[in-house]
């Protein structure tokens, strides 16, 4: 497989506790190994905090940030996200969404 380079995947995150593991789960799953996933909490009342740190502690990848206060949008936390991103490209995917394996592997030959 070739190596594209790291991708940032950025992943707002408001009261997600209830799906936010699937949709970490469906990062780790991916076939191209090469990315940072960076989840970026709007101060979120639920466990999502807890479920977010937990996954991030079992895999370097994973980094955790929290908005200063609550925006109410998904935009301060996706600009907070690009901030920080390290990737050669950045991808957006949605606290509530999950991503195929492949998605990755997949998509990266289109931008050559």
């Amino acid at each position: 497989m070739k190596d594209y380079g790291l991708v940032s995947i950025i992943t707002p995150a408001y009261n997600a506790a209830s799906y936010i593991g699937e949709t970490i789960e469906s990062v780790l799953k991916q076939t191209y190994p090469h990315w940072e996933l960076l989840i970026v909490d709007d101060c979120s009342t639920d466990e999502s905090s807890a479920i977010i740190a937990d996954y991030a502690a079992q895999d370097s990848r994973i980094r955790y940030f929290k908005t200063a206060s609550p925006s109410g949008s998904p935009c301060l936390p996706r600009n907070m996200g690009i901030k920080f991103a390290q990737g050669r490209f950045i991808a957006f995917l949605d606290s509530d969404d999950c991503w195929l394996p492949h998605k990755l592997e997949e998509q990266l030959p289109l931008f050559e």
